[in-house]
């Protein structure tokens, strides 16, 4: 027996005195309010009303039973009202500033269609977790190594020549000699890829080539460092997604496979799960066209 809609057709048809009015009042058929009424006044063993030809009377028991049916039907409101304002409250996501408006948009109207509201907030990686551990957003994408990461995406270097006849370009190939006229080639690290196991090991890469300190750079924003490489000989460190948007030629990096990788991450004891689960494929378009989706989670990014 459903004994909150029981109690809510009991409370209706007794607030209105007649079972018509009462079904109405509690958008109901008649004969629905009927037979729930009925179910309680079996489910109990007494009768709850006093049937005459012209409207509907308490019986004693029902008069006592009134009470905490009343309680019952607006407890179940509140309830109902609070899972409501739970399903419709705005999931505040941090993500990476360099997702397209046109990415962002098109996840933010995947969401709508599965009745979830998003509140975005674009940052470059260590912004994101400060608002996650301050709880400012309810969930991140965090920046995490290759085999930490649910969504990955492939790095390279993009300059403004094509590198005719070549694949790859490799870091050897800017090492200036003393002689050499000039500032030596840069690569420019963009805020995104500012993060321990992108610039660690491009650094150690540096080192080991005997590439000057200078020749590896981390820009203040992405706009400066895409002006640096458009206007030079520099090359910036990238997504094949990026690069086109700017016009620049891209190649995987000759002697080192680097790739952001990111991670949902939720504030407190939350569970991401559900954004994962019904928007991790608009998460990777996202992230870039060339973003792939973790082996262990590639079932639900799908």
């Amino acid at each position: 027996m459903d004994l909150v809609g029981a109690c809510r057709a009991f409370v209706s048809v007794t607030e209105r005195g007649s079972f018509t009015v009462g079904a109405a009042a509690a958008r109901m058929s008649q004969s629905v309010a009927s037979r729930r009424v009925a179910a309680l006044e079996e489910h109990f063993g007494e009768r709850l009303f006093e049937r005459t030809s012209r409207r509907v009377a308490l019986s004693p028991f029902g008069r006592d039973l009134l009470p905490a049916a009343r309680r019952l039907v607006q407890a179940a409101d509140v309830l109902l009202h609070e899972a409501e304002s739970a399903r419709l409250r705005p999931w505040r996501l941090a993500v990476p500033g360099t997702c397209s408006t046109a990415a962002l948009a098109r996840l933010v109207a995947e969401a709508r269609g599965h009745d979830m509201v998003l509140d975005l907030r674009l940052a470059p990686p260590a912004e994101r977790l400060e608002l996650l551990h301050g709880e400012h957003v309810r969930a991140a994408l965090v920046a995490v190594p290759a085999d930490e990461a649910t969504w990955s995406v492939p790095l390279g270097l993009a300059g403004a020549a094509a590198a005719a006849g070549t694949r790859r370009v490799y870091l050897e190939t800017l090492r200036a000699g003393r002689g050499h006229p000039g500032p030596a080639r840069r690569v420019w690290i963009q805020p995104e890829d500012d993060v321990p196991h992108i610039r660690d090991p491009l650094t150690r890469l540096r080192d080991a080539l005997g590439l000057r300190p200078a020749q590896l750079a981390v820009a203040t924003d992405l706009t400066t460092a895409a002006a640096d490489v458009l206007s030079t000989s520099d090359l910036l460190l990238c997504s094949a997604a990026q690069a086109g948007e700017l016009a620049l030629d891209w190649r995987p990096i000759g002697e080192i496979a680097l790739g952001r990788g990111y991670a949902l991450a939720a504030a407190g004891d939350g569970d991401p799960r559900l954004v994962r689960e019904r928007l991790g494929g608009a998460i990777a378009r996202c992230l870039g066209p060339d973003g792939r989706t973790g082996a262990a989670d590639g079932a639900e990014g799908a």
